[in-house]
């Protein structure tokens, strides 16, 4: 849910601008971690006419270089608050919310001191008005951690990776009991910073932004400001991924799996006219929508780059009757996915730390399969790369051909300049991913010869002279 309330905004502003009426300065924070090797030259471009293959050996070397050591010792710092719960202490040093987000600044600032200045760190904050949300009884200013690697062709695009901090145990309204979330969720704020520390190294075409959130446990109040500040500043968001436990391997039916992945791909957003959603129920479109488009990427890339780990899609907003910080992105009519591991272990979510009939609770540093983390996050980065290296998505994707033996696709050109062409794609409805795909070249049209429109979903993607592939645009019906 979102707060009903909100007394002020400050959105992304430099730390002293942010901090100095409300934070200290930050406690001496770890050791910075190992540089990595240089970045490889961009591959050169292929020639007009022939066919990208689709497949980048940058993003190899990104997904090799993911360390499941930074992450543990990221995931350990962020343990060693003690509690990161949103109504926790903001002003000591050592503990509490306040110290976590200052440290995970700096973290980012050190990651941009190792890129030249690469990164845009700031603070985005909202107060949350006091009684507008059951979880907040009193005013509470939310704070998220933002770093921004600003894109060089086309810096108004972008896509974001994101984690949540804060932390909670079986009280959800408990702000100062031992609550290490360490899976749930400093797992997915250490697979941000070592994204940001992998892809800092290179430099893209579209922006890619790195948010730490907070507010989740009491009401998804980070991930709203953010959604709501980003459709302020007319950001073209291409997807958003939020990360949100991907660290436990150990399912609560003993089943161990390291090897598997869930993305959760909700469907018609609540932005949708009801013109769209006539559209819809006449002609189709709702396994289609933006944000399972994104999913189907995320799975994609997963079958390209890693040979050992299985992406399943689900469709639905998030598991039964819970929710995560990607829904105020939906929300607001962008892309948004969830990414986290397939099996879940309850006694260690949501606990307060005790140890009842030989079984211990807690979401303790003990739940976290590091390697599994870092895989996890090697996917996040590939998926952030690819889709900022490549072109925007197509424009007006129409479809025709109702009583006709063949199938006709027309877009809009893309203005890239980089681009080599577009690909067609088509499945049965039954198919969950794309199965059929046709190389068109740099025209805006296609017909599909004896193709039945009927029988098919269809959809096209721009594809850049090195491979890399826009979203799938599900086409409108045309003439």
């Amino acid at each position: 849910m979102r707060a009903v309330s909100r007394l002020t905004v400050f959105a992304l502003l430099p730390l002293a601008a942010a901090c100095a009426a409300s934070v200290p300065a930050a406690a001496p924070a770890p050791e910075a971690p190992p540089s990595l090797p240089p970045a490889a030259a961009a591959p050169a471009l292929l020639p007009a006419g022939v066919v990208p293959s689709g497949e980048d050996a940058r993003i190899h070397e990104i997904v090799a270089a993911a360390s499941p050591a930074r992450i543990e010792r990221d995931i350990r710092t962020l343990v060693g608050f003690g509690t990161r719960h949103t109504l926790s202490d903001t002003l000591s040093r050592t503990r509490g919310i306040g110290a976590a987000r200052r440290w995970i600044y700096d973290e980012f600032q050190r990651i941009s001191q190792a890129c030249g200045g690469c990164l845009e760190v700031t603070y985005q904050s909202d107060v949350i008005e006091g009684g507008s949300h059951a979880r907040m009884p009193n005013d509470v200013n939310v704070v998220n951690v933002v770093a921004i690697l600003r894109g060089q062709r086309d810096p108004g695009r972008y896509v974001i990776m994101s984690g949540d901090i804060d932390s909670r145990v079986s009280d959800v309204m408990d702000a100062t009991s031992e609550s290490p979330g360490a899976n749930d969720n400093a797992s997915g704020v250490a697979g941000t910073l070592e994204a940001a520390r992998l892809l800092s190294r290179y430099r893209f075409d579209g922006s890619i932004v790195f948010a730490a959130l907070s507010g989740e446990e009491q009401g998804l109040h980070g991930g709203a400001g953010l959604a709501a500040y980003a459709k302020r500043q007319g950001w073209r968001i291409t997807g958003v991924v939020n990360n949100d436990m991907i660290g436990n391997t150990r399912g609560i039916t003993g089943i161990v799996e390291n090897n598997t992945a869930r993305v959760f791909a909700p469907g018609i957003p609540p932005t949708a006219t009801r013109a769209e959603l006539q559209r819809i129920l006449t002609t189709g479109g709702e396994l289609d929508t933006p944000s399972r488009q994104l999913a189907r990427y995320v799975d994609r890339t997963a079958d390209r780059y890693f040979p050992n780990l299985d992406v399943k899609m689900i469709y639905r907003l998030d598991r039964f009757g819970r929710g995560g910080h990607h829904t105020p992105f939906f929300n607001e009519g962008f892309p948004a996915v969830r990414l986290m591991e397939t099996h879940e272990d309850y006694t260690r979510q949501h606990q307060d730390l005790r140890t009842e009939n030989g079984i211990r609770y807690g979401d303790v540093i003990e739940g976290v399969d590091f390697p599994y983390a870092a895989k996890m996050t090697a996917l996040n980065a590939a998926v952030l790369a690819a889709l900022a290296w490549a072109p925007p998505a197509p424009d007006s994707v129409t479809v025709s051909g109702a009583v006709q033996p063949s199938t006709t696709l027309r877009w809009k050109a893309v203005d890239a300049p980089d681009l080599a062409g577009y690909r067609v794609y088509w499945r049965e409805p039954t198919d969950p991913q794309w199965t059929r795909s046709r190389w068109v070249g740099n025209v805006t049209q296609k017909t599909l010869e004896n193709v039945i429109i009927d029988n098919y979903f269809f959809g096209v993607a721009a594809v850049d002279r090195e491979g890399h592939e826009s979203l799938v645009v599900f086409p409108m019906p045309g003439r």
